[in-house]
Order: C-alpha cells, then structure tokens, then sequence
C-alpha cells in the first residue's frame, strides 16, 4: 500500500485531478443516490478556506518583517495589471452583449438576499472591511482585514530580534507544508465536487439558457485566451502562452471545481512558488488578487445586466454602456470570493438603467440557475489571472533589466 501510494503521489498532481474528474463522472452517472461521496468535496474545499487565512497572514507578517530594504517588489505593476484586466473584461463583455443580445425568461429563487444599494456602499463595505478585528478577520476569511494586520505587524516586527523572525518563518513553513498536503487531497476532493454538480444540477435546467451561458462563457475564454495573452505579451515581450496555460491549468482546474477565489489561494502560493518568484510579491499579490482582481466577475455583471435590459426594451447609448463597463469593473472589485459573490452586484448595475429591483433579484435567480457553469468558469477565470499577472510582473522587470543591461553593453 505504500508503494502504491508512493507511486500515485509521483504523478502530476493535474494527471490525477483528470483521474478523479472522471472517476467522478462515472460515479455520478452510475450510482447517483450515494450521497457520502459529496463529503469528499466538502471536506476538501473547507480544508482549503481553514487553512488560507491562516497561511495570508503569516506568509505576509513574515515577509514583511524579514524584507530586507533594497529588496524590489512589483505590486505597483500588479496592481495596475489588475485594473486594466477587470476593465477590458467589462468592455468585452459589454461588446458582445450588443452584438449578441440575448433576452431572459425571468424567474424566482433569489428572494431574502439583500444587494449593494450603490457603489458607495460596495466602497465602504472594502474600507470598513480593512479596519476589522483581526481575529474576526481570520474567522471569516476577510482577506482585506487580514492583509491589512499582517502589513502592519510585519512592519512592526522589522526591529524584532533575528530569533522572532525565526519563529514566524518557522511558522509560514509549517503552514506551507500542512497546504501541500491539503493539496495533495485535490484528486478525491475534485472526485467529490464533480459527482455533486452532476447530480443536484443535471444538464436539463441548464438548457433554457443555453445562449446565455455560451455568451457568458465564450467571454471569459475569450478573455483568458486572447486578452490576457495580449496584455502579457505586451509587458515580457515573448510568448505569453506557456505561462498562460500553465497556470489556467494548475490553478485555474482547481478553481473551476471550488467556485471559490478564497478557497484557491493556498493553491496559487504553490503555484507561485513553484514558478519561483518572489515571495515577498506573491504572499500580497494573491490574496489581494482574490478580493479585487475580478475579471470574471465584470464579465458576469455586464452580461447578466445588457441580458435584462435587453428583455425589457430598453434603448442603451454608448456612453451609458462605457459607464456600465467601469460600473462592472468596481463593481466586480467588490465581489465576495465566493461562490456567486458577483451575483448580488446585478442590482447595483442594473439599476444605472432604471430597472426595479425586483426585476433585477429575479435576474439574479436565474444566476443561480446557470451557476454551476458560471461560476466555475468565473472562478477559473479570476483565481488564475492572479497568478498570471502576479508573474506577469516580475518577468516584466526581468525584460527591462535586460533591455538596460544590453543598452549599457552596447555604449560600452
């Protein structure tokens, strides 16, 4: 048995994770009334959401505190990256809602939930949300609050004794191998999560808005396959696509099943480490890009809103459709990282339009309908993007130090 397992772990963990989709499938398909095997995926998703505040916040008070001053960081380009990302995508999404409309047949399913008022109120919800109690933060996975503590005791701990930074080094690699292993479950948890969506959903409420979902889910293919490419190509200066697939396939697999930005960060630190880049950008960038880097999630709002404006006849100008993108990019900055977190931000857009908000929550069941595909390609979508960016960056500074260098070479 050990050998066996021996054996299995020295497999690409994306090979196996392939292994337990399908086993997952099958299982779905041919025992469908074994309900136990949802556990699988339940337990792996909450092993991911326990251990990711915990391993944020030490990673970064760590890093913080053991910087040594001269040392770069590119977060300043990431986050430039991660606006212009979340904006195009509204601006695509918008684009192709026009040359493609798409009327909707309103539905329930949404009732109790309370939406946004305003943008004002999503702005305040992220300042408030940074001032928190730092165990609350952690508790709720708040990674806005949690970032915020970390940065501030890793600063106060820059003058600590070498032996306190010892500690929490010490710490952040305990909690880094407790997420390898937690990892490592992926295959069986993945088993779990594929065998439920097949099940509790099926495919048959997922036809009436068949044009809808290829709408929704041709702009985030579109968005992680030829913008993102463009943007890197633009900033390193070589072919963009290996690192793109790369990532869309070991962050963005995993993603897809978890629906959840949060719950996928300890997969992209590995990601990141595995890349090897610094660490003192990544321990911020990522669970930084899991609150506010939501390009999924623009695109989500922008569809789902010219969707319902669409199916009440309302005309729509350019401007108001330019302002609809910015909407959706701030918007989408606001979006819980969870699953369906952009839903409850389609009110907030729609009403730019006029449109009641009992019209809009039903907008927002019939999110919840296409949800399992949805959100699984949002979250694809968002979590992987924030490594690619966080990458994006650092090779950047790599290709301008070598444009310096062969400059200085050449006058010398």
């Amino acid at each position: 048995m050990k050998n066996l397992i021996g054996k299995w772990n020295q497999i690409s963990l994306v090979k196996r994770i392939v292994v337990g989709i399908i086993i997952g499938i099958i299982l779905a398909l041919t025992v469908p009334s074994a309900s136990w095997i949802t556990i699988f995926g339940s337990l792996f998703v909450g092993a991911l959401k326990a251990v990711a505040p915990v391993l944020v916040f030490f990673l970064v008070m760590y890093a913080l505190a053991a910087h040594k001053r001269g040392t770069k960081t590119n977060m300043k380009t990431i986050l430039v990256l991660y606006g212009i990302g979340t904006f195009l995508a509204g601006v695509i999404a918008v684009g192709v809602s026009f040359i493609f409309p798409v009327t909707l047949t309103l539905t329930t399913g949404a009732e109790g939930l309370t939406p946004p008022e305003g943008i004002g109120e999503v702005l305040k919800t992220l300042l408030f949300n940074l001032i928190t109690n730092p165990v609350d933060a952690i508790i709720n996975a708040n990674y806005l609050g949690i970032l915020m503590w970390a940065v501030v005791l890793g600063l106060a701990l820059k003058s600590a004794s070498q032996t306190t930074k010892d500690v929490l080094g010490n710490l952040s690699d305990a909690i880094t191998k407790v997420v390898k292993w937690v990892i490592n479950l992926a295959p069986i948890g993945i088993l779990g999560l594929v065998f439920e969506a097949i099940v509790t959903t099926g495919l048959s409420a997922l036809m009436e808005y068949g044009k809808l979902i290829v709408i929704l889910v041709g702009c985030m293919l579109f968005i992680a396959l030829v913008m993102n490419p463009l943007i890197v190509y633009f900033y390193i200066r070589r072919n963009p696509y290996p690192l793109v697939f790369k990532v869309i396939r070991e962050s963005g697999i995993t993603a897809f099943f978890t629906r959840s930005s949060a719950a996928n960060i300890p997969v992209n630190m590995k990601l990141c480490k595995d890349l090897d880049l610094n660490e003192d950008t990544y321990s911020v960038s990522i669970p930084l890009g899991a609150t506010i880097n939501m390009a999924g999630a623009a695109v989500t709002i922008a569809v789902l809103t010219l969707a319902t404006v669409h199916t009440l006849g309302i005309e729509v100008d350019f401007m108001t459709a330019l302002l609809l993108s910015v909407i959706a990019a701030v918007s989408a900055a606001g979006a819980s990282g969870v699953a369906g977190g952009s839903l409850l931000l389609i009110p907030l857009a729609c009403s730019l339009f006029g449109v009641p908000n009992d019209i809009a929550m039903q907008v927002v069941g019939v999110g919840f309908i296409i949800g399992v595909v949805q959100d699984s390609f949002e979250t694809a979508l968002n979590s992987s993007t924030d490594v690619l960016f966080t990458a994006t960056a650092e090779y950047a500074e790599e290709y301008k130090d070598s444009k310096v260098g062969k400059t200085v070479a050449m006058k010398s």
